[in-house]
């Protein structure tokens, strides 16, 4: 996909602007970065993101079967049409942010009907990553075809802010094996303690990404490789999201450890990618701030959460809001006849 290269010009003059504005230069932080940053992917000073769209991926695991998760692996398609029902966090934050959740089954166990499901389901769950390949790489390419065409749909319909989310029990185990592959961290550094795992079975869930990765002996230089030796259909379909949103000229707002371990393997697929992308939140799987930092992304906020689902995401939306509101609305020095001096 053709994804247009960062705006400067328009990066620049929102730089400029924001110099002109009532305040010492760079004293709203974050809220200026963001702004300069919603220019130069829209290219528009103040764009209107308005129309916000968190997309929930949802897949199974098969390396649930080593024990590797606190909860039960049905628990991905109760929570599916908890999603469905608006009862989950996802659902109370983005009714808050004023923003609109799609839930996706792109590869959970089971068959699941609803009116408001959007089924994409590549297959019924990945393989267990401790014993063969997550999927077949043509599997792989039709979940990241799943996310860029969702994205485009969404687009064709007026959105123009994007937040990736994501359930999936057992989905840190695989996000933990591509962030040790892609980004060089051992195990011991990138495994974390997902749903709230104890000390053994934090043990046991390093020792299944290790035994992933060796069973597995993925490419390190080809992150499709990777994806569809490690990866989970959730992840996939995220990564595909974030590639739609760059190709639509849009920002990708990046959620937690999963939506990033996404991230970067769609950074290694394109790095046209990098600048459309909002690190949301940091979350408190151990793995995540050294994997944000090899990304060259700073979290906007510090809240201590390790929900997924997009929760962090969504939470970020009314800042970037904030941001760009405070570009259009608040006025300059010479408009408001204040020296500067």
């Amino acid at each position: 996909m053709r994804i247009r290269p960062f705006n400067e010009q328009a990066a620049e003059q929102a730089d400029r602007h924001s110099d002109h504005l009532t305040k010492p230069p760079g004293s709203l932080g974050k809220l200026e970065r963001i702004a300069r940053q919603a220019a130069g992917i829209t290219g528009e000073l103040w764009p209107d993101l308005s129309r916000k769209a968190v997309i929930v991926m949802a897949a199974d695991h098969g390396v649930c079967e080593e024990g590797v998760s606190a909860f039960p692996q049905e628990v991905t398609g109760q929570m599916v049409f908890n999603f469905l029902s608006g009862g989950a966090a996802v659902n109370v934050l983005s009714r808050h942010s004023g923003a609109d959740v799609f839930c996706v089954d792109i590869g959970v166990k089971s068959d699941l009907e609803h009116p408001a499901l959007i089924t994409r389901k590549v297959r019924y769950g990945t393989g267990n990553i401790a014993k063969g390949p997550a999927m077949e790489r043509d599997e792989l390419m039709q979940a990241l075809a799943a996310g860029i065409n969702l994205v485009d749909e969404l687009y064709a319909q007026g959105y123009r802010l994007f937040a990736t989310g994501e359930m999936g029990i057992g989905n840190t185990t695989p996000s933990a094996a591509i962030v040790s592959v892609l980004a060089g961290l051992a195990p011991e550094q990138s495994v974390g303690r997902g749903t709230g795992i104890n000390e053994q079975s934090w043990r046991t869930k390093v020792g299944v990404v290790k035994r992933a990765i060796e069973v597995n002996a993925p490419d390190a230089g080809d992150p499709y490789d990777v994806l569809s030796k490690l990866g989970g259909l959730e992840i996939a379909g995220l990564a595909g999201v974030i590639i739609g949103a760059a190709a639509n000229g849009c920002p990708a707002v990046i959620d937690g450890y999963i939506s990033s371990a996404a991230a970067l393997a769609a950074m290694r697929m394109t790095e046209r990618v990098y600048p459309y992308m909002i690190a949301s939140h940091l979350s408190q799987e151990q793995g995540h701030a050294k994997l944000l930092e090899l990304m060259g992304l700073t979290p906007v906020i510090h809240m201590d959460m390790r929900l997924g689902e997009g929760t962090g995401a969504v939470l970020c939306f009314p800042i970037i809001d904030a941001a760009i509101k405070l570009m259009r609305e608040m006025a300059t020095f010479d408009g408001a006849g204040i020296s500067r001096e």
